[in-house]
């Protein structure tokens, strides 16, 4: 049995985000109003059926507005949608969209998407990225790394495999080569189209350890099925640990030439 299947299944996946709270409260909140709203019109389906059922003595009326319980429902039903739009929705989007965290401590990732793989690309311990260009991508540099351009040297890269430290912000930037995409990442409450050309970014704060599962939440070709992803949510040792380990190993300066004369 997969031991992530645990944080999945009926329900909601468990919330590690520290914005999670607020939007699992609207999820349910939209829940239990589309629970009363069903079960408000399945009663008045079955009154409209029972009141108006064919039976010896009465005769259908064809005039129109001759029942307005309907239209007092709908406008109720609009006006409170208003209100849920405009006073839990809207406020809570731009509340998350607009949190300020510190940038100086927050790890930047890259995110490039294509058909079918998740390419992660990491600044490396001086925190800057190395260039990139479209003509240097390849199956084994898949985010088109110059390693000979500045600051590139100690740059990460990995496909299918996202690791960040726990309690500290991650501010991903997304882009994608070829269809859209949608990133997403159920127990952080994060889900984001790619959009060829328009790059976009998310941020998020884990609050637990563990590997899970990140999904494209885009049908976006045959293959989709394959594009399937992993965050490995690390202590902050664990997490520097790693980072050293992947560090590319820079090679040994070429040693000076002995020059031999006469003595």
């Amino acid at each position: 049995m997969n031991p992530a299947s645990k944080f999945y299944g009926w329900g909601l996946p468990v919330d590690i985000s520290t914005h999670g709270p607020e939007i699992d409260r609207l999820i349910h909140v939209l829940h239990v109003f589309m629970f009363l709203l069903f079960a408000g019109w399945f009663v008045f389906l079955v009154l409209a059926l029972v009141r108006f059922r064919k039976r010896p003595g009465h005769a259908a009326v064809y005039k129109e507005q001759h029942f307005k319980t309907p239209t007092y429902v709908e406008v109720g039903v609009a006006l409170f949608e208003i209100v849920l739009l405009f006073a839990f929705s809207i406020p809570l989007f731009y509340r998350i969209r607009n949190i300020p965290f510190p940038q100086q401590d927050a790890l930047q990732v890259r995110v490039v998407a294509e058909q079918f793989a998740w390419n992660f690309h990491y600044p490396g311990s001086d925190g800057i990225f190395g260039q990139t260009k479209p003509s240097l991508m390849s199956p084994s540099n898949p985010v088109g790394l110059d390693r000979n351009s500045p600051n590139a040297a100690d740059d990460i890269t990995t496909i299918n495999q996202l690791h960040v430290p726990v309690n500290r912000p991650v501010s991903v930037e997304l882009a994608s080569k070829d269809v859209i995409h949608s990133f997403a990442i159920p127990v952080l409450r994060v889900k984001q189209d790619v959009i060829p050309g328009t790059p976009s970014r998310v941020w998020f704060q884990a609050k637990q350890t563990g590997n899970f599962e990140i999904a494209c939440a885009q049908l976006c070709g045959l293959g989709h099925y394959r594009m399937r992803g992993f965050i490995m949510i690390k202590t902050e040792d664990e997490y520097n640990n790693w980072l050293a380990k992947m560090t590319p190993v820079k090679p040994a300066p070429p040693a000076p030439a002995v020059t031999q004369g006469a003595t």
